[in-house]
């Protein structure tokens, strides 16, 4: 893409602009989220991460005659059959509400021991050029690690707090951002969409 491209981020989100915004610097592109432009969510009615992806850039790009940064992101829990998975942000019922999908998770593996709590979250990023490209960017990136018992830590955002990486030896919501975003799903996806867009 031409240096000084604005983008749309097909999100609200706040942690995720923050964290793409940090790992896309320096390629000059002005990110802005969707909910800046008035631009409401997609109905996330496909059953693959990288299918959402493409509907919510496909729903941006079409609102805004800009170019459109998607991502669909999600825990899945060895324990619970990859769930919540696509359904991450709104495990509980209400999209978007933290606490009450990492109480629920709590709940679901309140008797499963560490060994069996095994778990990773995954992230596809979608970037569309126009609403009508016919080759997206297409970056995936996975992060391994087990949930916890109860929360840790007051950084990060969504299960972040209950997200815990043995090889760093702390829960997602502990690490710095520079650390998150080396080790993370989206840090990997998007260092993977950074390589892409260089090319």
């Amino acid at each position: 893409m031409r240096v000084n491209t604005r983008l749309v981020l097909a999100s609200g989100n706040r942690g995720k602009l923050v964290e793409m915004r940090e790992i896309l610097g320096g390629l000059g592109l002005e990110l802005v989220a969707q909910s800046d432009l008035g631009i409401a969510d997609a109905d996330e009615t496909a059953t693959t991460f990288v299918e959402n992806a493409l509907l919510k850039a496909r729903n941006a790009t079409l609102a805004s005659g800009l170019p459109a940064l998607g991502d669909d992101s999600g825990l899945c829990v060895d324990a619970l059959g990859g769930a919540p998975g696509l359904y991450s942000a709104r495990y509980a019922g209400t999209h978007g509400d933290a606490a009450a999908n990492i109480a629920k998770l709590l709940d679901a593996l309140r008797d499963v021991p560490d060994e069996q709590r095994t778990a990773h979250f995954h992230c596809t990023i979608v970037l569309l050029r126009s609403a009508d490209d016919p080759a997206p960017l297409v970056a995936e990136g996975r992060w391994h690690g087990r949930i916890l018992h109860a929360p840790r830590g007051t950084g990060g955002f969504g299960y972040d707090p209950v997200f815990f990486d043995p090889a760093l030896g702390a829960a997602a919501a502990e690490l710095d951002p520079a650390t998150k975003n080396r080790a993370s799903h989206r840090g990997l996806a998007l260092a993977t969409l950074r390589e892409l867009l260089r090319g």
